[in-house]
């Protein structure tokens, strides 16, 4: 292995420890990384805008910093990628839309603010589903991104490059967005751990907006920010330096009274009551995938001394609440403007879903569904301590396809695969999906760990927990072998 290839293996954690002790260099961190990005991307397709000369002058100036004796920030020196829906002042971002191909941003949501403040390094901006309207990585703007365990298959999305650059070493830590699995979703089918905390711990300023087309902005009450990372202990890395309240954001929370990175060691499980779903009583899921899921649930009873009952919380399907509550979150005076400009360049099945002649009951039945669905959710959990379920309904399928319309024996709409995740973004709560396993074919499944309104704590310490009990960041993809 060249030293190159040993600096792209290396976690967030001890990279930023290494920095730190000037054991390596920040330049030689950002060579490597811009390295692997050159040999990796013409297959991968999971950058949309790269950054390699802000990433290498942003290198020499905190090794500068570093070797004057002045402080490093938490992350000095670790290479992150952002999502293309997140702004970024004075880089590029289109939210895979060719209604904003050229548009800069003169200031950084408040994640990027913060990741730039504890020392980080963007290497780039990754790909994403137009505005985030897919679990996929297609747009109409740039390539279409890759599955690094399979390249003809989808990396899910929306955060699609984020989970296939750091799945392919192209840094350790991404930032992604979920507003309903789409931090989860590419973990999962990249073989990740991915994050999505409760609703309001991240601040989201300003959103994915500018003057000219209001419409195109995030869902305010169900969108959250995530990391995509190799190991537990990174994200919470990354989680520690972006959490806390902002003015800027309306609905940001207090800071909370623990740890996010002593959350993150394995603790003691033991005794822990978890609800097990493998299909919340009527979801079509795969049966390699049923099968990785239940085995992986099984771990928390036989190696982590919890209870575990499979159980269902109860509640009929909420797709139809899902939809319109993102409809009600839209603006629909902007999009279907921006629409009438550009619509026939933009991803049809978006169109379709902005332009169907939604009612005023459509918006408040969803409303009055989703708080239904919250309280049910809420006394399920009084008797459980988390709940876990497969994180996506099906493995990877081909690139292209925004889901697939068979699962097992049954017909389903293509976004039936995301099921599982869209939950918790109705009711706020904090969810992870830690990798459980692979298919005949190589292809990862991830399982999904819900905590109680608020836990955040438990979610890192099951996630941790579960990793030491079967760890995963040792397996890369057979891609990199290739190359």
């Amino acid at each position: 292995m060249t030293a190159n290839n040993e600096i792209c293996a290396i976690n967030a954690v001890q990279l930023a420890d290494a920095i730190r002790t000037r054991s390596l260099s920040p330049v030689e961190v950002i060579d490597a990384i811009l390295e692997r990005m050159n040999r990796v991307e013409p297959h991968l397709h999971a950058f949309c805008t790269p950054t390699p000369e802000l990433a290498r002058a942003e290198a020499k100036r905190i090794e500068a910093e570093i070797s004057a004796g002045r402080g490093a920030g938490p992350l000095a020196g670790v290479p992150v990628s952002i999502k293309d829906l997140i702004f970024t002042r004075g880089i590029r971002t289109t939210s895979g839309s060719v209604a904003y191909r050229d548009f800069v941003p003169d200031e950084d949501d408040i994640a990027v603010e913060r990741l730039r403040a504890a020392g980080a390094i963007i290497i780039g901006k990754t790909n994403t589903a137009e505005f985030g309207y897919s679990a996929t990585g297609h747009n109409p703007l740039f390539e279409t991104t890759r599955n690094p365990w399979n390249l003809a298959m989808t990396p899910g999305g929306s955060s699609a490059g984020a989970g296939a650059s750091v799945a392919a070493g192209i840094g350790p830590l991404a930032l992604g967005s979920d507003g309903g699995g789409s931090v989860r979703i590419p973990a999962s089918f990249c073989g990740l751990y991915g994050i999505k905390p409760s609703f309001g711990r991240i601040p989201l300023y300003p959103g994915s907006r500018d003057q000219r087309y209001p419409g195109a902005s995030g869902w305010e009450s169900i969108e959250c920010y995530g990391p995509l990372t190799r190991t537990v202990a990174d994200a919470a890395l990354m989680l520690s330096a972006i959490i806390g309240p902002d003015p800027r954001d309306r609905q940001s929370r207090p800071r909370e009274d623990f740890d996010w990175r002593g959350c993150a060691r394995a603790g003691d499980l033991r005794g822990m009551r978890v609800a097990y779903s493998a299909d919340w009583g009527y979801v079509a899921v795969d049966p390699e995938v049923a099968k990785i899921a239940r085995d992986a649930a099984r771990v928390f009873e036989r190696d982590l001394g919890c209870v575990v009952e499979e159980n269902h919380p109860g509640w009929s399907d909420p797709a139809t609440v899902f939809a319109a509550t993102m409809i009600a979150e839209t603006d629909l005076r902007g999009m279907r403007k921006m629409i009438a400009e550009h619509g026939a360049q933009m991803s049809s099945h978006m169109v379709d879903l902005i332009m169907r002649p939604w009612s005023a009951e459509d918006l408040t039945d969803a409303n009055i569904g989703r708080k239904a669905l919250a309280n049910r959710m809420a006394r399920f959990m009084a008797k459980y301590d988390l709940l876990l379920t497969p994180t996506a309904c099906v493995p990877p399928f081909p690139v292209l396809m925004q889901g697939p319309d068979k699962i097992g024996n049954r017909y389903v709409r293509p976004e039936s695969f995301l099921a599982f995740t869209i939950i918790a973004n109705l009711t706020g709560q904090p969810a992870a999906t830690v990798p459980a396993g692979f298919t005949r074919d190589g292809l990862p499944v991830g399982l999904q760990i819900i905590g109680r309104h608020l836990d955040d704590a438990i979610v890192l310490r099951a996630s941790a927990a579960f990793e030491g009990a079967r760890p995963w960041a040792h397996r890369w993809p057979p891609l990199l072998e290739r190359l």
